[in-house]
């Protein structure tokens, strides 16, 4: 760690004290010997695991092949396998294209550049509580303030945001636990109407379920809302699935929850099984919306990720991981409720989709004051006796679970025994 504060900016800060010297599965063991479960995921990019055998081996053979050329230098077939694959798994009953580049921030940037080709508009709209990248476009759309943007503007132009639906902290002050009436999206129109039209949106782009925003899913009728208040426009829907997708949710993608099919999809994250790649999906017509040579970059789609990326896709359907994941949320949302049960006080609301879980903390029930430092020594207790594990939210007061989904009943068990005793150690 001195050495790592000698040579590397302070920028790029650490969850976890922790270096890693191997990992398999849900396991990972540090320099010292240390052995963690693993609930933070690499940030939910290891959804089938730490090396996994078939994602291992796939990726040995592409290198014994070749590591690169360029895909628009020379092309070669693993790109165009897993592009074929994808238009086949992302939701929507029409014909799909896929582009691949190299982070979640360069999907969203393509994402947006092929919209506003398609459209011939500029103006995009994001949503509060969402994390969309670090670029500075990304940056843009993303509403979390603090270390994500603090001194790093101006940011670009055309971007508006509007409050997301958060049923624990509703933003038309209705406190609606057990179901929204829907006068949230009314704060949707209230944007069109008062700041900017919406003839002049290009896209609309929205997290399924907030990745660093919390864990809040949007409701389902909202998302319904959403795609025909596009549809009656002509605005484009991108859904941002980086950290939603490939089975996070308990469903390839998160947004198929709802029966929405979004105009583009961004993926990245467990997409290669920890190797750098993303992708755009979307209509074939929107897609090929941009001139040849509009899209393009020297490493996207390199092609040891996409062979990595097609292991992956293998392991999902051999191991029916998706089955898994639905089983693994229906044991994270009862282990989070018994904390609750256990403590009214502190755990203020219990939600998420499926594994993609989280409780918020706060300082009391009644006043709901988000309680940031019990949350992050929770953590820090965990740490302290082997499980990692990931706080979010706008106010840092949500802890997270990422695991990957190949984890045993066992180490899923005493995760959360861990997580459970972390919480107590915090009074």
């Amino acid at each position: 760690m001195e050495r790592k504060r000698t040579a590397v900016s302070q920028g790029w800060a650490n969850a976890f004290p922790v270096f890693v010297k191997e990992a398999r599965g849900a396991l990972l063991t540090d320099v010292d010997g240390n052995i963690f479960i693993d609930f933070a995921g690499g940030i939910g990019a290891m959804n089938v695991g730490h090396t996994h055998p078939r994602v291992i081996e796939a990726v040995s053979e592409q290198v014994r092949n070749f590591t690169h050329t360029a895909f628009q230098a020379v092309p070669y077939e693993p790109y165009v396998e897993l592009a074929e694959k994808l238009n086949t798994l992302a939701p929507g009953e029409f014909a799909k294209k896929t582009i691949f580049a190299n982070s979640g921030s360069e999907a969203v940037e393509n994402a947006v550049k092929i919209a506003r080709a398609h459209t011939g508009r500029e103006a995009v709209l994001a949503f509060g509580n969402g994390l969309h990248g670090r670029t500075l476009l990304t940056m843009t759309l993303t509403s979390k303030p603090g270390s994500f943007k603090e001194g790093f503007g101006p940011f670009a132009p055309e971007v508006y945001h509007v409050p997301a639906p958060y049923p624990y902290r509703c933003p038309k002050n209705e406190l609606c636990f057990e179901g929204c009436k829907g006068s949230c999206f009314d704060l949707v129109r209230e944007v069109l109407a008062g700041e900017v039209e919406a003839e002049n949106l290009a896209a609309v782009i929205l997290e399924p379920v907030s990745g660093e925003g919390g864990f809040v899913p949007f409701p389902d009728f909202y998302l319904r809302q959403l795609r025909k208040l596009c549809d009656e426009h002509g605005i484009l829907l991108i859904a941002d699935e980086i950290q939603t997708g490939f089975g996070r949710t308990g469903r390839m993608f998160a947004i198929e929850h709802s029966g929405v099919a979004p105009d583009l999809l961004t993926t990245s994250k467990s997409l290669a099984g920890g190797l750098p790649l993303s992708a755009v999906i979307g209509r074939a017509e929107v897609m090929d919306s941009v001139q040849p040579g509009g899209l393009g970059g020297t490493f996207g789609g390199n092609p040891v990720a996409c062979a990595a990326a097609l292991a992956v896709l293998e392991v999902f359907e051999e191991d029916n991981l998706l089955s898994r994941a639905s089983a693994i949320g229906e044991r994270t949302a009862d282990a989070m409720h018994k904390i609750q049960e256990r403590y009214p006080g502190v755990i203020g609301d219990v939600r998420g989709r499926g594994p993609m879980a989280a409780m918020e903390l706060v300082q009391d029930p009644e006043s709901r004051t988000p309680d940031r430092e019990r949350a992050a020594r929770a953590a820090d207790n965990a740490l302290r006796e082997g499980l990692m594990i990931l706080t979010a939210g706008p106010h840092g007061n949500v802890i997270r679970t990422l695991m990957p989904l190949p984890i045993t009943d066992d180490e899923l068990e005493e995760g959360f025994s861990i997580l459970a005793e972390a919480v107590t150690k915090t009074f």
